[in-house]
Order: C-alpha cells, then sequence, then structure tokens
C-alpha cells in the first residue's frame, strides 16, 4: 500500500482551456531542432557539421564538461544549420527530417539481468543521460557522482498541465521498465497524485517491489520533485540526488531498453483560454510548433505562445520549437491591449486575486482567463509571509531570496539552497506583491553557488 503526504501549502490556479482528453493528429512540416537551453547547466558541444545526415539516436551535440554525456536527435534527417547567437553560444542544431524515418539500433536489453554500470553506460550511449537532473544546483547531472537517491514525480499538477496518466495510457509496460532501469542505479522513489486507475495500473505491474511508492495529496505544488525530496529524503551539504520531474522522461528509458531505439515521442496539452479548441498533440521532443498553433487561435488577438506551463514555461513563436521538457504548449492573451474602464477601483469579477483584492473570491472555484501582464512594478521585498503560504517545503522561503540577493553563500547554504530548484518559487513568484522574478533570482543563486563549489 502506498504511503500518502497531505500537504496543505499551495495554489490551485483555475484556468480557461484545459485540454480535453481527446487527440488531434498533427502533419509535421519536418522541421526540427534540439535546444542546449533545454538542459540546464550543459555546456554544448556540436559534434555534426550542416549537410550531415543522422540516425534518430546519434548525437546532434555533448556537454563540453562531460564529453561521455551526448543528446540524441529526435529524428534522421538532414543537419541545416547550427544556429548560434552572442559568443557563438549554441542556439540550436536543425535537422530537416527525412519522410522515411531511419534509427540507431541499440539493442534491446533485459533490465532485470543488467547492473546500474550497465544501464548508464546504455543512456549515455543512446544520448539519454542529459535528462536526468540533479540536486543540488537543479542542473543536468553527470555520470561521475552517484546519487543516493533518485526521485521521479508522475504528477503534474501545474494550471491547465498535461495529467500523465493519460499519457501513460497503454504505455505502463515502459514506464515500469524505465522506473526498473533507474532503480539499478540506486534507491528510486516515485511520487503520484491521487489517480485511482493510473495506481492501478502501476500496483498490477507489482511496481512497490521497484520503487518507493507515495501518493501526494495537496495543492500545486506538490508535483514538484523539489517538494517530493523535500518531504522523502532531504539533500545536505555534500549530497546527491538525481531527479525526473518530467515523467515522460521514464518512458524515454523504458521504450530504449525495451525497443533498443531512441523515440522520444511525447504527449502534449495544447492548451490556453485563447485557443479554440483545446486538446492533446502527440509530438517529437524539438518539433516546430507552427503546424500546431496555425490557424488555432484568433490572429486578431494580441497573444503569449508559452513553451511549457503558465508558470514556469518560456515565452516562443510559432517558429520555436518543443521543449525537452515541454509537456504543453500554452496560449494566453499578452495583456498589452488591455484598456480596463477605471482600471483597480472597479470589482474586477473576472480577475483572479490571492488575497481578495477582488470581488472574484465570493464565485468559488470559477475558471479565468488570464493574460500576462505583471500588474504593477519591482519593488523592495516585502516581509509578509506569503511566500510561505504556497511553498510546501521545510524552508524559510523569503530569508533565502534576501540572502540569495545578498550574496551571502554561508547564509544561503543554512537555508536551504541544496534543496530547492527556480519551478519550487514559481507560486511563490505569481503571488509576491513584490513582482520580483523570484525563480532568475534562485537560478542565479545556484549558478553562483555551483561557481563557488566547483
Amino acid at each position: 500500500m502506498a504511503n500518502v503526504i497531505k500537504l496543505r501549502k499551495g495554489l490551485d490556479i483555475q484556468l480557461q482551456g484545459k485540454a480535453a482528453e481527446s487527440r488531434i493528429k498533427l502533419t509535421p512540416n519536418g522541421r526540427c531542432a534540439l535546444v542546449p537551453d533545454d538542459f540546464v547547466g550543459v555546456t554544448p558541444k556540436v559534434v555534426v557539421s550542416e549537410g550531415d545526415h543522422v540516425k534518430a539516436g546519434d548525437a546532434l551535440f555533448v556537454n563540453k564538461v562531460y564529453p561521455e554525456v551526448r543528446f540524441a536527435s529526435p529524428v534522421s534527417g538532414v543537419v541545416t544549420a547550427v544556429e548560434r547567437g552572442e559568443r557563438r553560444k549554441v542556439l540550436c542544431v536543425k535537422v530537416e527530417a527525412d519522410k522515411e524515418q531511419s534509427y540507431v539500433d541499440y539493442g534491446r536489453k533485459d533490465v532485470s539481468k543488467l547492473d546500474g554500470k550497465a544501464v548508464i553506460d546504455a543512456l549515455l550511449e543512446a544520448g539519454l543521460f542529459g535528462y536526468i537532473n540533479q540536486l543540488p544546483y537543479a542542473v543536468s547531472t553527470n555520470p561521475t557522482v552517484m546519487p543516493k537517491a533518485i526521485f521521479v514525480s508522475a504528477l503534474r499538477d501545474k494550471p491547465l498541465a498535461c495529467d500523465f496518466g493519460y499519457e501513460a495510457k497503454g504505455q505502463e509496460d515502459d514506464f515500469v521498465t524505465g522506473l526498473q532501469a533507474l532503480s539499478k542505479i540506486s534507491k528510486t522513489y516515485l511520487g503520484i497524485g491521487i489517480q485511482p486507475d493510473f495506481q492501478a495500473e502501476l500496483q498490477k505491474r507489482n511496481v512497490e517491489d521497484i520503487v518507493e511508492l507515495t501518493v501526494f495529496d495537496g495543492p500545486c505544488p506538490a508535483g514538484n520533485v523539489g517538494v517530493q525530496v523535500n518531504h522523502l529524503n532531504p539533500v545536505n551539504k555534500g549530497e546527491v540526488v538525481w531527479t525526473i520531474g518530467d515523467p515522460t522522461v521514464v518512458l524515454f528509458i523504458g521504450r530504449l531498453f525495451n525497443s533498443g531505439k531512441v523515440d522520444l515521442r511525447r504527449l502534449v496539452a495544447f492548451c490556453g483560454s485563447e485557443v479554440k479548441q483545446p486538446a492533446h498533440v502527440e509530438m517529437l521532443v524539438g518539433q516546430e510548433i507552427s503546424t500546431l498553433v496555425s490557424n488555432s487561435y484568433d490572429a486578431a488577438h494580441h497573444v503569449r505562445i508559452i513553451n511549457g506551463n503558465v508558470l514556469t514555461g518560456r515565452p516562443t513563436t510559432k517558429e520555436g520549437y518543443l521543449g525537452a521538457h515541454s509537456s504543453e504548449i500554452t496560449i494566453i492573451p499578452e495583456g498589452d491591449d488591455a484598456d480596463e474602464f477605471a482600471g483597480w477601483i472597479m470589482p474586477r469579477l473576472n480577475q483572479f486575486s490571492t488575497n481578495r483584492s477582488y470581488f472574484s473570491w465570493l464565485l468559488g472555484r470559477k475558471k479565468y482567463a488570464l493574460d500576462a501582464r505583471v500588474k504593477g512594478g519591482e519593488r523592495h521585498i516585502i516581509m509578509s509571509g506569503e511566500y510561505d503560504r504556497v511553498l510546501p517545503m521545510d524552508i524559510y522561503g523569503e530569508y533565502l531570496i534576501k540572502a540569495i540577493i545578498a550574496g551571502d553563500i554561508d547564509r544561503m547554504e543554512q537555508l536551504g539552497i541544496y534543496e530547492v530548484s527556480p519551478e519550487d518559487f514559481a507560486l511563490a513568484e505569481f503571488v509576491d506583491s513584490s513582482k520580483l522574478e523570484l525563480q532568475r533570482i534562485v537560478r542565479q543563486g545556484l549558478n553562483n553557488l555551483r561557481k563557488e563549489n566547483a
């Protein structure tokens, strides 16, 4: 029987435009690109040239610091461009897909007969190892330091998130194979939500003999892998845990061992209040999203297209590419053309507020069509306790942010920076009356700490 952990702190933001449990068929345009920025902490070294032909599973670039960590092409085709930015930073490697796809055959493997080193070697060879992250620092991990544990979160609870139970339907065997492979490396924890059907499928396959299964019952951000680490096996200085906050990565791993091929297909929720018919669509990592978003919203509206969810995703364009860890493509109003009569003095029944500033709190669990406006300017941090109400972790969020801004490394360590990642502060950023970019601040603090400890 799975353990149940009840969380009280957090906030579920009800938004319009949730994807229906139906699938739309997408005809891809053949353009694909792998973006190194999707793998935080990786310094890419491109190992292909324009004009090269690659198969799905061939490496496009490697981690310059750990060259054994490769990153596989999602498709077979011709490398059309290696785009670079300032100081020759690699922005992406573009591939024009073949009409008939071909794959590198890495051979099927019986995971039950492998040890941890063999699993890691297989993931390195196939270019999938870089999809695993680590705490501390919340970066793509490396194979030189073994973890004390591995954490997988299969609970997606951010606004408009794609339900993993729906995505994994029919792929439970691949998911369990992926978990079994990870468990060969170190003790593995799996966190899920209250999903009776999904839990029943896992228990049918005796997943509790492979991993420690825990049900997290509570509002967002209960699905954050950092929150789950904090409640199950916190990270102390000098310790490392590997984390997979994107459960589709476990499917990638399971498919590799069951089929011998790199298969980077994933189910994506096409959602948001501006989308005419929100639904799910199967896409490849790195696939251009222009064919998905074309004619799907009113072109007369000013919109923001987000690669990911509304809290942690990145703004993109029609010519953008599906992120390596993105399970949603979200379209919401930009808000730069909003014209509100009398502004703040109105009751604002269609606006959401966490502190009852608007009368909309009288309407219960209403769904809102929120836009991307900040609604205020950045100001000095206010010690109000508002972070703590949405941060279900045993840390002092406001004091930690102040320590990061001040650059006080000793204080940051004492306040638990090794346990957090930027996404853990996404909700705190949403409710922050000081309008600070908390996720950027936390990322900057983690980068500075990583540089100091290098």
